[in-house]
């Protein structure tokens, strides 16, 4: 499994390549899934290009792209897009068109009860356990561990020199993951190293725009579809040599 992550919280400063409109999304999803992408997670937008939990911008972000594309299409539910807990769960409780997956990050305020209403409405959720925070240790003790999707392991360390040591401390520290799998990727000048580990240990992974803006050999990313491309091979490639 690849996921392709289509913008994150990347906004227009980053360039018009960053898919912030529904439609651009959709249609950056499209290619990416054309290129191999077999899963899409999005930051739905507001017309100013801020992440938004809104129920009719997710709406309107979840319709444009399934009209495009046929694999799961997930969504975020980080604190930056609504940092009150209570508001928060409201949000997503006032959702009126469901993705197929969401992203909690157990490190935040509310997380259980997060994860814990999208599952009562039939949300599969990405545990989101970032390296550098105590997300793992409450996963670890959490009872709905079992239920979800997967866990989604962030690592933060944007060196290309520690990335890959950040990562294997952070599956290390995840363990058994309550038995579900793990998808693991990395951000920025540690995006690419940590692919390259996830194929050496068999581990889905995702890349996109969210995650970097450039390519293995460090040139510019024209697209998410040529990311996904990229990835893919270099996925392979790593997996070829194993652990």
């Amino acid at each position: 499994m690849v996921q392709v992550c289509l913008n994150g919280a990347r906004a227009a400063a980053d360039g018009v390549r960053v898919p912030l409109s529904p439609e651009a999304m959709a249609a950056s999803a499209a290619e990416a899934v054309a290129a191999g992408a077999t899963d899409v997670h999005v930051h739905p937008k507001t017309p100013c290009g801020h992440d938004s939990l809104s129920p009719r911008v997710v709406a309107a972000t979840l319709e444009a792209i399934r009209d495009r594309v046929r694999v799961p299409v997930g969504v975020t539910t980080g604190a930056w897009a609504e940092p009150d807990p209570a508001a928060r769960l409201e949000r997503v409780r006032s959702w009126t068109v469901l993705p197929d997956h969401a992203s909690v990050n157990w490190h935040e305020p509310g997380a259980e009860e997060l994860a814990a209403a999208l599952i009562e409405r039939g949300v599969g959720v990405e545990a989101g356990i970032w390296s550098g925070t105590d997300g793992a240790a409450r996963f670890a003790a959490s009872p709905l561990g079992p239920k979800v999707l997967r866990v989604l392991a962030e690592v933060t360390d944007t060196d290309p020199a520690s990335a890959e040591a950040s990562a294997r401390a952070l599956l290390a520290g995840i363990g058994a993951a309550h038995g579900r799998p793990v998808l693991l990727h990395g951000e920025d000048g540690g995006a690419w190293p940590v692919l390259r580990l996830a194929g050496r240990r068999g581990l889905a992974t995702r890349i996109g725009l969210e995650d970097t803006l450039l390519m293995p050999d460090g040139g510019g990313a024209e697209s998410n579809a040529r990311l996904v491309a990229a990835g893919l091979a270099e996925w392979h490639a790593a997996r070829d040599t194993g652990n």
